[in-house]
């Protein structure tokens, strides 16, 4: 068994938070020892606070800045990562980090032994960043199918979530509510949309929300529900497998879990062809459209989904069927566990 230090993100809650949590929680299953290193000790330039939390069992870094996008690291956290390392003893130091912020990283990147990334897209970008292809292993994210799954039997939450969605048909977004994400886009063609009994949910919380809402405020809740931000596992299961459609407008993305949460379930799905988006529902496991013009494509596409049900029905059961294909968190940790033993033996 391999000993792996993860730096990774606890908080704020966000999609590198979910991979980290459910990659190492099954590392751990198959006997891995994870010590996981993240920044959780606010701290400033001239703190005398304790380096490492009481109450916490992992390493806690000190911070200056931390946000759903972007952690800024306080001055003595590089100091403290070293020492903790040394204490630690591990055999891999797993460093999972953000596409937004491969510009920045792509530097020291290139001195690891290697780079693990979601696609084929994303490992052209870091070449022409400078780091070498060889030392880069596409390893697509995954999610697990048996909790993330068509709707079969009611959950505990699901007559409590039907209840407040009511009954119309549901089109869903699932995220962080920020300018990358381009909900703007999605909330213009909807408005435009005639929507004949169905409704749109957002679901997530972020720094556009309150514009987003007071722009939109002239669509009610006939039209539109804001759920906000949703931490509930069982209440955010029961939500994607009630929708009928998952529609994802963003304009920079990695390999969106929550896209792939909605694949498992069953739900048809329309994403742009951010990072590895479009490459995983390519060849008919859902609609992929281009970043360019988001709000006029889906303007066009969003009326043929409301209109032919039985479309979208067949698009749920072929996003499914891609996720057992390629996406399943067992096929991640398969890959993730032969090359953590590779490095060890070298």
């Amino acid at each position: 068994m391999v000993h792996i230090a993860w730096l990774g993100k606890k908080s704020p809650f966000c999609g590198n938070v979910t991979y980290g949590n459910s990659t190492t929680k099954e590392l751990r299953a198959r006997g891995h020892k994870i010590s996981f290193i993240h920044f959780d000790n606010p701290s400033s330039l001239n703190s005398s606070k304790p380096l490492f939390l009481a109450n916490d069992p992992d390493v806690s870094l000190p911070y200056l800045i931390k946000s759903q996008v972007y952690t800024i690291p306080s001055p003595r956290a590089e100091k403290e990562l070293r020492l903790s390392l040394v204490r630690l003893k591990p055999d891999i130091v797993h460093a999972s980090t953000q596409q937004l912020t491969y510009q920045l990283y792509a530097p020291s990147l290139a001195k690891f032994d290697k780079i693990i990334i979601f696609s084929e897209p994303q490992k052209n970008v870091l070449e022409k960043l400078g780091v070498p292809k060889e030392k880069q292993i596409i390893i697509p994210n995954g999610v697990d199918e048996n909790i993330w799954e068509p709707f079969c039997k009611k959950s505990k939450k699901y007559d409590q979530v039907k209840n407040k969605l009511g009954n119309e048909r549901i089109f869903l977004y699932m995220g962080r509510i920020a300018n990358e994400k381009n909900i703007e886009a999605l909330l213009r063609s909807w408005r435009q949309t005639k929507t004949q009994n169905c409704k749109l949910v957002i679901v997530g919380d972020g720094p556009m929300k309150p514009t987003l809402e007071n722009s939109f405020s002239n669509l009610g809740n006939e039209k539109l529900i804001w759920w906000g931000a949703e931490l509930d596992l069982e209440t955010r299961i029961a939500i994607m497998q009630i929708a009928e459609v998952f529609l994802l407008p963003s304009l920079v993305e990695g390999l969106s879990l929550s896209l792939l949460e909605a694949m498992s379930a069953g739900t048809a799905c329309v994403a742009t062809d951010a990072g590895a988006d479009g490459e995983v529902l390519d060849n008919g496991a859902g609609i992929v459209i281009s970043t360019e013009n988001v709000a006029a494509q889906l303007k066009t596409i969003i009326p043929i989904l409301i209109e032919h049900p039985s479309f979208t029905k067949d698009l749920g059961e072929k996003a499914r069927k891609r996720i057992l294909e390629r996406y399943t968190i067992t096929k991640n940790i398969n890959s993730l566990e032969k090359v953590y033993m590779n490095l060890k033996d070298n």
